[in-house]
């Protein structure tokens, strides 16, 4: 009797990289060590992607990652490339991109975001999985380039899903893996994959990278719960202005429940995210601790500092919950996570505290630990893990033993 061998056939992408499942690139295939900047593993991140279409405007500290997304449309790795004529304009005309069923990607930091704001409720309004690389930084005045993700706060509510790396490593593996989770039909919103500018962007780690030969599928449009506009879908008939901007009931009740839709879609995108994210949130110390810091970013990872000082140094059980997507945001797991716990720090790397109102709505009404929101520090300032330590001490009343 004969036997059949079925072989499953062999795909590559416009670069000649081999099409490999998201599963394997990001968790199965070997993987080598470099030494690179985050900036730099966008850049290594985009190459895998498969990305169709970039549109940059230069803005400290995004501009370095914007020019490395243009070398690699030079290589070919990227179909189209351009500078747009302001950051507004690169927002509007990467939407553009995406509706024409392109796999997107762009960047950019501080006031840069505000001047493109209004287009980021187009975008989930629209149900366009585009992906921004945020890199953080001032945008207050007096004017400052430096470290400060105030700007984080003002993108919680606009629609799109938003994600706080705290490394190099984790920003080349979320951008491989938001590709992946914005584009499944049922979740088809934008992502804004958020960084500490300067702090991630600029300094350089360890980061492992796969080959550079695989690369992720290309995204196909015609998969998504939104027509993609060609030949036969005109741009009018894909934003419905004159049925949704008439003023009847009809109209509004359709504007509202879209509204309701593109919040739920980002509800939706939780399994796909624990999967791809390896969950939620990350586990840090002392399963014990009755000191509970809960951060993103950075700041995650100098509690992270913090927690081992008081573990080693001061004789304090200690613990971080580190929070990996802002939206959609794991309230289930913070709830789970304070059990246990006598006092709650939340620092952060900006002036309002944005994160401390997010736990704190989380908690209402379900858990009484004291939530205290510090060190909050802005404006390019450090929060160096001795700093957080002091803060500690004197507010549970303990003698500072080891830091000065």
């Amino acid at each position: 009797m004969s036997q059949k061998v079925q072989t499953e056939k062999v795909r590559y992408n416009r670069m000649g990289q081999r099409i490999v499942s998201p599963d394997y690139l990001l968790f199965e295939a070997p993987r080598t060590k470099h030494f690179i900047t985050g900036s730099e593993a966008v850049k290594e991140a985009a190459k895998r992607a498969s990305v169709d279409a970039s549109i940059s405007y230069p803005i400290t500290p995004q501009s370095e990652a914007a020019h490395m997304l243009g070398e690699l449309w030079r290589e070919g790795y990227i179909g189209v490339y351009f500078r747009g004529e302001s950051e507004f304009g690169v927002m509007s005309a990467i939407a553009g991109c995406a509706m024409a069923g392109a796999r997107t990607l762009t960047t950019t930091s501080g006031p840069g975001t505000l001047r493109a704001m209004e287009n980021f409720p187009m975008w989930a309004g629209s149900r366009l999985p585009i992906q921004l690389v945020l890199m953080a930084r001032g945008i207050n005045s007096p004017l400052s380039i430096q470290p400060d993700n105030l700007e984080i706060s003002f993108l919680l509510d606009t629609g799109c899903m938003v994600w706080h790396a705290e490394t190099a490593q984790e920003l080349f593996d979320m951008i491989i893996a938001g590709f992946v989770v914005a584009e499944q039909p049922d979740v088809h919103v934008p992502l804004i994959t958020a960084i500490d500018g300067f702090f991630i962007s600029h300094t350089r780690e360890a980061v492992y990278l796969p080959p550079e030969d695989i690369a992720l599928p290309p995204y196909d449009p015609y998969k998504a719960p939104m027509p993609v506009i060609d030949m036969e879908v005109p741009p009018g008939r894909f934003m419905r202005d004159p049925f949704v901007m008439k003023s009847n009931y009809i109209s509004y009740a359709t504007h509202a429940s879209w509204q309701f839709e593109v919040r739920a879609a980002i509800e939706r995108s939780r399994p796909y995210a624990k999967h791809y994210l390896r969950g939620l949130v990350e586990h840090f110390g002392d399963p014990e601790g009755e000191i509970l810091f809960i951060a993103s970013g950075t700041a995650a990872a100098q509690a992270k500092e913090a927690t081992q000082i008081l573990i080693h140094e001061e004789g304090i059980k200690a613990r971080v919950l580190r929070i990996k997507t802002l939206r959609p945001f794991p309230t289930e797991e913070v709830r789970e996570a304070v059990k246990g716990a006598k006092y709650i720090f939340i620092p952060e790397f900006n002036v309002v505290g944005w994160l401390e109102r997010e736990v704190k709505r989380a908690l209402y009404g379900y858990s009484d630990i004291p939530i205290f929101g510090t060190p909050r520090v802005g404006g390019g300032m450090t929060m160096p893990p001795e700093f957080i330590v002091q803060e500690v001490l004197r507010i549970i009343g303990k003698e500072v033993k080891h830091v000065s």
